[in-house]
Order: structure tokens, then C-alpha cells, then sequence
């Protein structure tokens, strides 16, 4: 395990936060930067996810050049209020439709390679509730100035909302250290200095995440990682210390079918890369159970295990973004 990189690659935000340095450099670079965020009926903080990034990183300091929503069927009002404050909306089911449509987290962040312009791109959950701009410059900065970093990955403190304004201190990234950080320490204990390797929030070169499959599912960040430093190094990763994440809560049952994604995801990519042998195929059901009228009843969820390929090897992708050579 390299000892080293925890120490060398964790940084606080605070550490990039003169953004007139980080434009500098993107200019300097020549680069252009993408933030989406994919949505799912989000209308609550959508709004002030949008101001606030367009105010201090677009129009106070010109960090972002576009910010794009890829919303998975939402029914409430966010493709409306995202619209009005001046996102590019973008339904998944119409981006690539000769690709066919899925629901899932994953398949927003592959589908908005194809509509994004930039050379690197940030992805924010969009149900932040206590959002500030520091989501997206302190994922931005070691990419900016430092030339081996491609992928930088959010950690921070996770206290959970509960109602409208009670805040607990303690009990997020509940899926994080009790299902993948053990998978992590039994498997590939150089990953466990990834403090937060299920977080929502991750920016990287358009090169890293073009040559890489996407999940359509939970699995996605899970999936990011390992294919990421299967293919080079967990040194081109940064984490960043972006200090507290406020997000609507989730319950255990909720919390058990992540889990079931995350643990067949990570089980699945062990096979792939040669480091485990399945004697049998990995069932595709989640069964849990719920009381209805004094009846105890299965409650069955479906994984299917669909994952997109490496967007650079679909060709409308490619005839819009040529491969630099």
C-alpha cells in the first residue's frame, strides 16, 4: 500500500480557494469545464445550486463555461425552475436515443459526455442542502494546478437532516463503512485511503472518463474508482476536504438496496480484473421484507447489471469529439 498518498493527495478546499489563480491556469491551459448535474426530481435546491455557481463561478469569476442538467424523468418542477435560471436541461431519454434509455444515476453522468463541451467536467449531486461554490472549485483546483491529477473525488462530514431543521452530527456515508470500506480492506486495502469513495460529488478529464464504463446504477462511483486506478494508478486521484454535506436522509431499507448495487458492483469488477473466480453467476434480486396488514411479504428489487460502454467507442461520440492525436 502507498503510504505516501494519502499525505500527498488530500487536500482542503481552502487550499484553491483564490479562484482568480484558478482561472489563470484554466486559461493558461486552454481548457474549458463542464458542471452537470443530474437530477431527479430536485426542485427543493436545484434552484440554489444553479445561482450559486453561475454567480461566483461564471459571472464574478469565469471558472465554468456552461452548467448542463440531466434529469431522469423528474415530475415535479425542475426541469422548469433549471431552465429559468439559465441551465442547459437536457431529458436522458432524448440524449442518444439511437443508444436506448435507462434510469439510473449512471446513465445521466454517460449521457452527459455527449452534451457537455468541456475538456473537464464536474458532477454534483443535485440535492445539497447546504450548497456553496466550494463543491465545485475545490474538486477543480488540484486538476488545475497540478499535472499528474486527472480525477479528484469530495470527502467531508455528513450530518443528516432530519425534518426541516434538526441536524444530527453523525451518521452518514453509513454504506461507506459498513459495506465498502470492509470490501475495500479484504480486497484492495490501497483504497481505503479514499476516505469517501461513495460521495456524489467528482470532477476528472473528459480523457478519464470517456475510456471508462459507466454503471447505469448506484454502482457508478464504485465502478469510477476501480477502473480508474486499474488503468492508471490511484496516483492521478485527489480527495478533497470540502468540510460538511447536508443531504436528505435515506432509511435503512433504501440504504440496504444501495448496498446490494455497491457489493455486486465491486464483485462483478474483482472478476474482470482477474482478482476473484465466481464459481456462479451473482443474482440479479435484492429481497427484503415489509408488513402489510399483519402479512409479512417479500419486497423484491431487480438489478440488472447494465452498464453502458466507454463513450469514446460509440460512434455519434466520436465524430463529435475526434480522438486528439
Amino acid at each position: 500500500m502507498s503510504k505516501n498518498w494519502l499525505a500527498s493527495n488530500t487536500f482542503h478546499y481552502s487550499r484553491f480557494s483564490d479562484l482568480g489563480d484558478l482561472v489563470d491556469a484554466k486559461h493558461k491551459k486552454g481548457l474549458k469545464i463542464s458542471l452537470c448535474l443530474p437530477t431527479l426530481n430536485e426542485e427543493k435546491t436545484i434552484a440554489k445550486e444553479i445561482i450559486i455557481m453561475k454567480s461566483e463561478l461564471m459571472t464574478r469569476y469565469p471558472l465554468l463555461d456552461e452548467i448542463v442538467v440531466i434529469d431522469s424523468g423528474s415530475t415535479d418542477d425542475t426541469i422548469k425552475i433549471a431552465e429559468s435560471f439559465g441551465a442547459r436541461v437536457y431529458p436522458s431519454d432524448a440524449v442518444l436515443p439511437e443508444q436506448g434509455t435507462y434510469r439510473g444515476k449512471g446513465e445521466n453522468l454517460w449521457k452527459a459526455l455527449f452534451v457537455t463541451s468541456g475538456d473537464i467536467i464536474v458532477y454534483l449531486d443535485a440535492d445539497i442542502k447546504n450548497i456553496h461554490h466550494r463543491f465545485c472549485y475545490g474538486l477543480l483546483g488540484p486538476l488545475l494546478l497540478y499535472d499528474h491529477i486527472k480525477y479528484t473525488k469530495a470527502f467531508y462530514d455528513r450530518p443528516i437532516a432530519i425534518g426541516k431543521s434538526k441536524i444530527r452530527p453523525t451518521g452518514g456515508g453509513r454504506v461507506t463503512e459498513l459495506v465498502i470500506r470492509p470490501l475495500f480492506s479484504l480486497f484492495l486495502p490501497e483504497l481505503t485511503q479514499i476516505l469517501q469513495p461513495l460521495s456524489g460529488e467528482y470532477a476528472g478529464y473528459r480523457e478519464i472518463f470517456e475510456s471508462i464504463p459507466f454503471p447505469i446504477g448506484y454502482g457508478i462511483e464504485t465502478s469510477m474508482l476501480l477502473d480508474i486506478c486499474e488503468k492508471w494508478g490511484l496516483d492521478v486521484i485527489a480527495q478533497i476536504d470540502l468540510e460538511r454535506r447536508i443531504h436528505r436522509n435515506q432509511d435503512t431499507k433504501a440504504l440496504g438496496r444501495m448496498a446490494f448495487v455497491v457489493v455486486k458492483t465491486f464483485l462483478n469488477r474483482l472478476e474482470k480484473l482477474g482478482m476473484i473466480e465466481m464459481k456462479q453467476e451473482l443474482y440479479d434480486r435484492m429481497i427484503q421484507y415489509q408488513l402489510v396488514k399483519n402479512d409479512i411479504t417479500p419486497d423484491v428489487m431487480k438489478m440488472t447489471g447494465i452498464e453502458r460502454p466507454p463513450m469514446a467507442s460509440i460512434p455519434e461520440y466520436r465524430a463529435k469529439f475526434p480522438p486528439i492525436r
